[in-house]
């Protein structure tokens, strides 16, 4: 168990935030209809509550005031006309500064990197803006977000808002601390391993990795199909709202396959008659005690609440090892675009991961990916026994900044206490994190809800239905 001091664990994030900057995409567009609040005043307020919280949070690596403001004033034109562009038209947003926006210095949590200016904007972030999205700026990642808290040498330490001497979590942690603080309301993460997934949990929030391939994705990340952009926000209704704007076919992906994704709207009443597995052991690392209590409590009112709840386990193969040939061949590949002569500044841990990776073989690489193709088949196979697979978001709670693994656990890469996460990147379902409970000393737990792949819709209606009616 983590030493440090949580006796700040009772505060909420959003206790000393703006009201404006507490309200969900469906209030602020019901709002905007009604003149009763503009996208300009929210805008102010979310510019506000972002500079206020990155002293000491470190959420943002950049905040934009004028490219915000500019667009909440088209987007409150728009309502005026009674036009709005979408659902989120005028609802504040931000981007992890990993994925590319037009014009802006994407740095990817290094200062040993070239920074790039791209001179176009990635798919999302293109969908985004024309859905009438309010970019307020860039959200903190480690270097190349290679790992699973969000520290490192460009924006130093990102803290947890439930108590600043924890990690968020990462590698979307920053966008989790903004989420969480009233900082914009829709945040773009990605997730190779849980890099969505496990902030959410460690933040109490939302977060959602889509099916592959649903969300596009350019540049193509050197982490290959294990790679994934989706949503964080802080209920499910904002999660899939986003997650409209920005999913479908895009001509600059190529890994996306051409057939017609599903709708995203899929309305789940109730529980009653689902048939759910229960992962409860992850393949590698610990399971602590107080989360293993916490879902088990949840999983037990699922069953009151009429689902039909049976024991799950993941197919018998070392997923661990699949996993790390693949993620730390990415990591060698990535390292090889820094010069030499900079290799000192980057991180010592992305360092050490490369030079694992480095080591790998042509032939170790092959053997991990059709190692993966069987382990995503016998996957698939678990979902003709059940809708769903739940499980513990994360398989241990927030733990002291500054370290990628809990001080005194003897773990050595953070791959080891996210066995309930990158598993599911190897297999590419759809995996939605809700918070489900604290522990004892008030650090959130959250809830992993996994479907087929393609099947985004009912995971978002089963998070809805168990955010609305369980917790």
């Amino acid at each position: 168990m983590v030493s440090a001091d949580l006796s700040s664990a009772s505060r909420r994030p959003l206790d000393d935030a703006p009201e404006l900057c507490r309200l969900s995409a469906r209030a602020l567009a019901s709002a905007y209809a009604a003149k009763t609040v503009s996208p300009l005043e929210v805008a102010r307020a979310c510019l506000a509550r972002a500079e206020a919280i990155n002293p000491r949070y470190a959420a943002f690596t950049s905040i934009d005031h004028e490219t915000a403001l500019a667009a909440a004033a088209d987007s409150e034109a728009r309502w005026h006309r009674g036009a709005p562009a979408s659902s989120i038209d005028g609802v504040p947003a931000t981007i992890k500064d990993i994925v590319w926006v037009k014009g802006k210095t994407i740095r990817y949590g290094s200062v040993a990197a070239d920074p790039v200016v791209p001179d176009r904007d990635c798919p999302v972030v293109e969908r985004l803006r024309g859905a009438g999205a309010v970019l307020l700026g860039l959200t903190a990642t480690p270097e190349f977000g290679w790992k699973a808290v969000t520290d490192g040498p460009l924006s130093g330490i990102t803290r947890n808002p439930w108590n600043d001497a924890l990690t968020p979590g990462g590698s979307s942690g920053g966008a989790a601390v903004a989420a969480a603080m009233g900082a914009g309301v829709l945040h773009l993460g990605t997730d190779g391993g849980g890099s969505i997934r496990i902030p959410a949990s460690f933040t109490g929030i939302v977060g959602h990795k889509p099916t592959f391939g649903l969300v596009p994705a350019y540049p193509p990340s050197v982490f290959g199909t294990v790679a994934h952009l989706g949503p964080l926000a802080r209920c499910v209704d904002d999660t899939r709202r986003m997650l409209i704007a920005i999913a479908g076919r895009h001509a600059a992906d190529w890994y996306q396959p051409p057939a017609t994704f599903p709708g995203l709207r899929a309305p789940i009443a109730s529980f009653r008659g689902t048939k759910l597995g229960y992962w409860h052991k992850p393949p590698c690392g610990p399971l602590d005690r107080e989360t293993a209590s916490c879902c088990d409590g949840v999983i037990a009112r699922l069953a009151t609440h009429g689902a039909s709840v049976a024991p799950c386990a993941l197919p018998d193969m070392d997923v661990s090892a699949i996993f790390q040939v693949l993620w730390f061949s990415g990591a060698a590949q990535r390292l090889r675009g820094v010069p030499k002569e900079r290799h000192g500044e980057v991180d010592p841990g992305f360092r050490e991961v490369a030079a694992a990776g480095e080591a790998y073989s042509a032939a170790d690489y092959v053997a991990a990916s059709t190692g993966r193709a069987e382990f995503g088949l016998r996957m698939d196979a678990l979902f003709e026994q059940h809708d769903f697979i739940v499980s513990p978001a994360t398989s241990i709670p927030a733990f002291a900044v500054g370290h990628t693994v809990p001080p005194g656990s003897g773990l050595k890469y953070w791959t080891q206490w996210a066995g309930f996460s990158f598993p599911v990147n190897l297999g590419q379902h759809p995996a939605c994190v809700v918070p489900c409970g604290f522990t004892a000393d008030g650090r959130p737990i959250g809830l992993q809800i996994v479907g087929p792949r393609g099947k985004d819709a009912e995971v978002l209606a089963a998070a809805e239905a168990f955010e609305r009616d369980v917790v």
